[in-house]
């Protein structure tokens, strides 16, 4: 094998690595789409090592490792998840509530959020959202993430309740959150420990090489995304950060174990990280 398969959660919380890749990692294998497709394509073995929902690795915590020192985390607000309601978040009892199905972490987010800190029980329904009609005319609220999210947040619309879950999980828990993590393939992992850490040294110099670039990153995408240069700048490194400290592992376990409490995954799994260093 010359080179795995990489999946990139092509959102713009990853814009640093989305500009590495490009820029300093052109022989990687991308594979990119949106976080429920490359969990899938994991599971399935099409991919080798990727981005995915915090909430997946607990689901392939058997088969899987995580990457050491990046992730995707907010330590509070972090703009690109929220939820989007006709009434305040404390009146929400048994309300539909349609749940965008690009991602399966924010998901369990919000019916932690909602169990635990406003005793809801909505009633869930999974399909696309969008950003022109963010509420169905069936439901009360919406859940949305990434760009459309992050857009959501920048331009309210009237007559609605906005709410970012990474500041309502933080008034939960006092912790902060963590959204995504890089994880590789046990079996990969095993039969190519030489071609995981090169990769994985690829991985981590084309985010570095994103972050030394931030502004280039920016501008490389304002042709195609309906962002200032200022807002997606305190967007990037502001709200959302990429280093895997030890209290965000911390924050994550704190996830893992509500979403065990309400039987949102089947177990609170252990951490176990790819030998790469």
């Amino acid at each position: 094998m010359n080179s795995p398969k990489v999946g990139h959660i092509d959102f713009l919380n990853v814009l640093p690595f989305s500009f590495g890749y490009k820029n300093c990692a052109e022989d990687l294998k991308i594979v990119r789409g949106v976080p429920t497709f490359l969990n899938n394509e994991l599971q399935l073995e099409k991919i080798d090592i990727s981005n995915i929902s915090s909430i997946e690795y607990a689901r392939q915590s058997g088969e899987l490792l995580i990457l050491p020192k990046i992730c995707v985390r907010a330590d509070d607000f972090v703009t690109s998840i929220v939820l989007i309601s006709r009434k305040p978040i404390e009146n929400l009892r048994e309300d539909k509530i349609i749940l965008t199905n690009k991602s399966a972490t924010a998901q369990r987010l919000l019916k932690i959020i909602l169990h635990e800190s406003y005793g809801a029980k909505p009633a869930y329904e999974t399909r696309s959202v969008a950003v022109e009609n963010p509420v169905d005319d069936d439901a009360t609220a919406a859940l949305f993430i990434g760009d459309d999210a992050l857009f959501i947040y920048l331009h309210r619309p009237k007559n609605f309740y906005l709410y970012d879950l990474g500041h309502e999980w933080r008034k939960l828990t006092g912790r902060q959150m963590v959204y995504a993590l890089w994880a590789v393939r046990k079996n990969f992992a095993t039969e190519n420990p030489e071609l995981l850490r090169e990769t994985y040294k690829k991985i981590l110099r084309a985010f570095d090489f994103g972050i030394k670039n931030k502004s280039n990153a920016i501008k490389s995408v304002m042709l195609t995304k309906n962002f200032t240069f200022d807002e997606l700048d305190s967007y990037l490194g502001g709200a959302i950060k990429w280093d895997l400290t030890p209290k965000a592992i911390a924050a994550l376990k704190i996830y893992y174990r509500k979403a065990v409490a309400l039987k949102l995954i089947d177990f609170e799994p252990e951490l176990e990280f790819a030998d790469v260093e």
